[in-house]
């Protein structure tokens, strides 16, 4: 994850936007339309190359911190492959 400060931390706000999501499509949607309105109107290929980018980094981040984990665990609990 990108470690921002906390000034720049919008905790309350992402609270309201993830208790209104229901569903995977919903979750989907709400990061695909966060990334286009980020990009605005006069993106570029880079433009579209950087956010695929933060994507994938966000997804690695995503599982080194909080799937994994989660997989050792349940491992310990239920033995290996």
């Amino acid at each position: 994850m990108p470690y921002i400060k906390r000034s720049k931390r919008s905790i309350k706000l992402l609270s309201i936007v993830a208790d209104a999501i229901d569903t995977e499509g919903e979750l989907n949607y709400c990061i695909t339309k966060l990334c286009l309105l980020y990009l605005g109107n006069n993106a570029h290929y880079e433009d579209y190359n950087r956010v695929m980018g933060v994507l994938i980094s966000v997804q690695h981040e995503f599982y080194r911190r909080y799937v994994a984990p989660y997989e050792d665990q349940k491992r310990k609990e239920n033995g290996d492959v």
